[in-house]
Formats: C-alpha cells, sequence, structure tokens
C-alpha cells in the first residue's frame, strides 16, 4: 500500500500531465495562426535568449533530443532559423531565430500575454507563486540520481 505522500504525489504527476496537454493544445490554438506548433513555439521561445544547440535546448527544456531535433529540422526548412558552425563540436551546429521567426515570436507574444491574463485572473497570485516554485523544486529533486 502507497503512503499518503506517494499517493498525492503520483496525482500530481496525473495533474502535471493533464495540464501538459492543455497547455500544449492552448499553444497551438495561438501559435497556428502564424503558422507554428507549440513544440515550435518552446524551441523558438529558448533561442530567444540567445543561440543554442538542439542538444542545449533539449536538455533545458526537458524534452527528448530526437523530438527537438525533428522539431529544429522543421524550422530550418521553414526558413525560421539559422545553422553556424559550433567551433566546440562539428557534429552540433549552433541555432540561431531568423528575422521571420523574430516577427512571429513578438506577434505570439502579445496573443500569449492575453491568453496568460485571461487564465491567470481565475487563480489566485498566490497559488500560482506556489505552484511555480513547487515545480520548479521537484524539477530539482526527480533530475538527482536515485540508487535502486
Amino acid at each position: 500500500m502507497r503512503s499518503p505522500r506517494a499517493e498525492t504525489f503520483t496525482r500530481v504527476i496525473d495533474a502535471v500531465f493533464a495540464c501538459n496537454g492543455g497547455f500544449l493544445a492552448a499553444g497551438d490554438a495561438l501559435t497556428g495562426p502564424v503558422g507554428l506548433t507549440a513544440a515550435q513555439w518552446q524551441v523558438l521561445g529558448f533561442l530567444e535568449d540567445g543561440p543554442a544547440t538542439a542538444a542545449e535546448v533539449a536538455r533545458r527544456r526537458g524534452l527528448r533530443r530526437q523530438s527537438v531535433q525533428e522539431t529544429v529540422n522543421r524550422l530550418l526548412r521553414n526558413g525560421m532559423l539559422d545553422r553556424v558552425p559550433n567551433p566546440a563540436d562539428a557534429r552540433a551546429p549552433v541555432l540561431s531565430l531568423t528575422r521571420r521567426a523574430k516577427e512571429a515570436l513578438r506577434e505570439l507574444g502579445a496573443r500569449q500575454e492575453e491568453w496568460a491574463e485571461d487564465v491567470a485572473a481565475e487563480v489566485s497570485q498566490e497559488d500560482l507563486e506556489t505552484t511555480l516554485r513547487t515545480l520548479r523544486r521537484l524539477r530539482e529533486v526527480v533530475a538527482r540520481p536515485r540508487l535502486r
């Protein structure tokens, strides 16, 4: 029999998975008018802070490297990313945003802010801050290697 803490944690995981599905669906609805998907938006959004490799994007976003690479390949074909040689690793080019990607992100920024204001209005600021702290802490704990 599970402990109450383990049972609650399992319910948290289920809720996070359900939220993620909802966030991806909302992201697809927001990005569709500019010709992107939520997955593409995640990659472009990461690169707003500066150039990076696909592996760096995957690691920092907590995504599988293969799925990020597939998304990167689509973005390269669609003219949203530029690829330049990486002096540190010739097999891992550095990715940066094109002008087209920057314009799409500007348009998405306004749409996302309006959506976020609408959704956040139904949850207290205190609950949002607690949720953010808790999720960050859980990510740290889950990332630590476990002996088994």
